[in-house]
């Protein structure tokens, strides 16, 4: 009886070691994902070319600072500001919770930081009187999640402040590309979308289902590179040619 026992015990002793060390990875991943850094997936052609449809991208979290919308899950916490806060530069890409409702996660270019002036004219970005210069790239495609694509016309956008990106533009004069200029106030950032014509961002306010002006206490983190890349087109080919979808060139690459 007694040996049954002592194995018995030394079973749940092994059990329980074996549990332990269990919480303490997935506490570690947690920790992880919480404070450093988290890998999200591109949903929508909003930041073509700069990002694509399918794209996994690692977050960085530290670089921002701490709120609760750096958790790995959406957790309906009341809002108590950042912790080691800074403010993103101008051109960076960010993660945020939509302030629309804050268990969605979208991605976006940082263009106007606290205390600028920001307005469009005939699709040029004016910050502070001072316009952005934008260059002629050739041309790209603008892809939706179906693969289907249509022509869209590529240029460099050069910041104030000397941040360049590529941008699309579809249309020569979109709806958005005349915007009365905006003062963005303290704690808020304006964010814009690379692909200019198809891109709900703070040019729309929230309740049209846009951005608006973007608290800082809803940044996730900065977005610093593609870990992989899969185009969701070929899930309309047989199944055998899925791999083909793998974007090879576009893994571990870096995001500016």
């Amino acid at each position: 009886m007694n040996s049954k026992a002592g194995v018995i015990s030394g079973a749940v002793r092994r059990w329980g070691a074996q549990l332990g060390q269990l919480a303490a990875v997935v506490a570690i991943v947690l920790v992880g994902k919480g404070a450093l850094a988290e890998p999200f997936y591109v949903p929508s052609g909003s930041m073509e070319p700069t990002l694509l449809i399918g794209d996994a991208l690692l977050a960085s979290k530290f670089p921002y600072g701490y709120s609760t919308a750096s958790l790995p899950i959406h957790v309906a916490f009341p809002e108590t500001g950042r912790v080691f806060s800074a403010t993103p530069h101008r051109g960076d890409v960010v993660v945020f919770r939509w302030p629309g409702d804050r268990s969605q996660v979208w991605v976006k270019r940082v263009i106007g930081l606290p205390g600028d002036r920001v307005e469009l004219t005939n699709g040029i970005v004016r910050i502070n009187g001072v316009d952005a210069v934008v260059k002629s790239d050739g041309v790209g495609k603008a892809e939706d999640e179906d693969g289907a694509y249509e022509t869209a016309a590529k240029y460099v956008e050069t910041l104030p402040g000397g941040v360049s990106h590529p941008i699309f533009k579809l249309y020569d004069n979109g709806r958005l590309d005349n915007t009365p200029e905006v003062t963005v106030p303290p704690g808020h950032l304006f964010v814009m979308g690379d692909n200019r014509d198809n891109s709900s961002d703070s040019r729309v306010p929230v309740r049209q289902g846009g951005v608006g002006l973007l608290p800082m206490d809803n940044l996730v983190g900065r977005v610093d590179a593609i870990v992989g890349s899969w185009n969701p087109g070929v899930r309309k080919e047989p199944v055998t040619n899925w791999i083909s979808g793998f974007r090879i060139a576009r893994f571990f690459t870096s995001v500016h």
